[in-house]
C-alpha cells in the first residue's frame, strides 16, 4: 500500500478522490444551506399565515369573546394572550417572521418579532404548564385594530430522531464511492502511462541503443515528449557509431607503422633494449585493441534472444579449465535469460581471467534468487581496499603492487564486464570476502 501512494498513480488517485470528494461535500453543504434558508422561509410564510387568520378573528371579535378565541388558539401550537401595551426588543430579531407579518397585514401594524430563549421563559411565572423549554422560542407581539395587542410564543417544533442511514442510501454511497475510485484509478493510469513509456524505453536505450523510436502519439506533450526523446536516441547512437568507427579507423591505421616498428626492432643489436621495446610495443598494440573492444562493448549490435545461462557459464568454465586454469564451477540456476551469447561469454570469461590472473584461481558459484540468476566469482588474492572497490571499473584503472603491468592486462576487462552486466539489466559489484580473496558478483534479470 505504501507504494502504491508513493508512486505517480497513487498520488494522481488520492489528488482525484480527495479533490471530488472535498467537492462534493462542499456542494453538499452550500446545498443544505440553502435547503434550510428555503425551509425556514416557508416556515415564516406558515405561521405568518396563521397567525393572519388569528388576528383577523381577533379583530372580528367583540372584546369579551376574545379571550376564548386566544385559549382555541393555544390548542393550535400557539401560547396566546390578550395585552393592553406590546413588548419591547429583548431577544434577537426574526426579521424573516417579521417582514411576512407586515406583508400579509399592512405597514400599519406594530409588529415586533424576535428569538428568545426557551430555558429563560419557562422560569417565568405564570409561563402555560404545556409549554415546555425547547431551543429556541419565537415570540411575536402585533397591534389589533383597536389599540390592544396580542402576543404569541410559537412552540419550537422538536428535532427529527436520529436515525441510521437506510440501508438504500449506504448502497448508493458504495456504488458511488466505488465508480469513483474506479475512474480515478482509470485516469491515473492513463494520465502517468506515457510516463511509464518513456522510463521503459529509457532503460531499454540503455541496454541497447539500436532500439526502434517511441512512437509519437497521444496528446501533444506527450509526442513532444516522445520526440525529444527520438530525437536524443539518434544522437546518441550517431555520437557512438561515429567514435567507434574512429577508434576503428585509428586501430587500422596504427597497424602499418607499429608493424614497420617491430620489423626495424628486430634489426636493434642489443638484445635486452630489443625486448624493452618490443615489450613495450606490444602493450601499447593491446591498449588500442583493448580500447576498441571497449568502444564495442558499449554498442554491440549482437541480437538478443533466450539463452540457458547455465550452458554458457559451463562452456566458459570448461575452455578455462581446458586452458589450464584453475576454475571450478558449482551451483545451477535452471533458467534461461534474454542475452547476447558472444558478449555474455565475454563478460564471463573477463571475470574468470581476472581472477586467474590476480588471485591465483576462480571458484565459480551460480545460484538463482527470486526473478535474478547470480554469478559469483571468487579469488585467492589479497583483495582491494574498501575505497578503491567502484575505482577499478574504470577504463584503465590499474592497482599498483598486486595489479602491476608485469602480471599482465590494461585494467580494462572489469569494465568490459560491467559495461555488459548493465546492457543486460544487471549489475555488476566487487567486495571482499571475509574470509580473503576478492568476490565478483554478477545478477541478471530472468525476466
Amino acid at each position: 500500500m505504501k507504494t502504491f501512494f508513493g508512486s505517480m498513480v497513487g498520488r494522481v488517485f488520492l489528488i482525484l478522490v480527495g479533490g471530488i470528494f472535498a467537492s462534493g461535500a462542499l456542494t453538499f453543504l452550500l446545498a443544505d444551506s440553502a435547503r434550510q434558508a428555503d425551509i425556514s422561509h416557508i416556515r415564516s410564510l406558515h405561521i405568518a399565515e396563521r397567525v393572519e387568520q388569528l388576528v383577523l378573528m381577533l379583530d372580528a371579535a367583540p372584546r369579551e369573546a376574545r379571550g376564548p378565541v386566544a385559549a382555541a388558539a393555544s390548542r393550535n401550537g400557539f401560547i396566546a394572550k390578550i395585552a393592553s401595551t406590546g413588548i419591547g426588543d429583548e431577544g434577537e430579531p426574526d426579521t424573516a417572521l417579521t417582514s411576512a407579518l407586515l406583508q400579509r397585514l399592512g405597514e400599519d401594524r406594530h409588529i415586533v418579532s424576535q428569538k428568545t430563549d426557551c430555558a429563560a421563559m419557562s422560569q417565568t411565572p405564570g409561563a402555560p404548564p404545556q409549554y415546555r423549554p425547547q431551543a429556541v422560542c419565537r415570540t411575536v407581539s402585533l397591534s389589533l385594530h383597536d389599540g390592544m395587542f396580542l402576543h404569541l410564543v410559537l412552540q419550537p417544533r422538536s428535532p427529527p430522531p436520529v436515525t441510521l442511514p437506510k440501508p438504500r442510501l449506504l448502497l448508493y454511497l458504495f456504488f458511488f464511492a466505488t465508480c469513483l475510485g474506479l475512474l480515478a484509478y482509470a485516469v491515473a493510469r492513463m494520465s502517468v502511462r506515457p510516463l511509464r513509456q518513456l522510463a521503459r524505453a529509457a532503460t531499454e536505450l540503455g541496454r541497447n541503443i539500436e532500439q526502434p523510436p517511441l512512437a509519437e502519439r497521444g496528446p501533444t506533450e506527450v509526442r513532444h515528449a516522445a520526440s525529444a526523446f527520438n530525437t536524443m536516441q539518434a544522437q546518441i547512437r550517431r555520437y557512438i557509431q561515429e567514435r567507434t568507427q574512429m577508434l576503428a579507423a585509428i586501430t587500422h591505421d596504427l597497424q602499418t607503422p607499429l608493424t614497420r616498428i617491430r620489423l626495424r626492432l628486430e634489426k636493434v643489436q642489443d638484445q635486452e633494449l630489443q625486448a624493452r621495446l618490443v615489450e613495450d610495443l606490444s602493450a601499447v598494440q593491446t591498449m588500442i585493441k583493448e580500447g576498441l573492444d571497449l568502444a564495442r562493448s558499449m554498442n554491440s549490435e549482437e541480437p538478443m534472444q533466450r539463452t540457458d545461462f547455465d550452458s554458457i557459464l559451463d562452456s566458459v568454465c570448461a575452455d578455462a579449465a581446458e586452458a589450464g586454469q584453475d576454475v571450478t564451477l558449482s551451483g545451477l540456476t535452471g533458467v534461461s535469460i534474454a542475452a547476447q551469447p558472444n558478449a555474455m561469454r565475454r563478460c564471463l570469461t573477463n571475470l574468470i581471467d581476472n581472477a586467474v590472473k590476480y588471485g591465483g584461481y576462480a571458484r565459480v558459484t551460480a545460484s538463482l534468487d527470486k526473478n535474478k540468476a547470480i554469478v559469483q566469482v571468487r579469488d585467492g588474492g589479497p583483495g582491494i581496499p574498501e575505497n578503491m572497490l567502484e575505482a577499478v571499473f574504470d577504463p584503465f584503472f590499474r592497482l599498483e603492487g598486486s595489479r602491476s603491468r608485469d602480471t599482465g592486462g590494461t585494467g580494462i576487462g572489469i569494465t568490459i564486464a560491467r559495461n555488459i552486466a548493465e546492457k543486460h539489466g544487471g549489475t555488476l559489484y566487487l567486495r571482499n570476502h571475509p574470509d580473503g580473496g576478492l568476490m565478483a558478483t554478477l545478477e541478471l534479470p530472468t525476466a
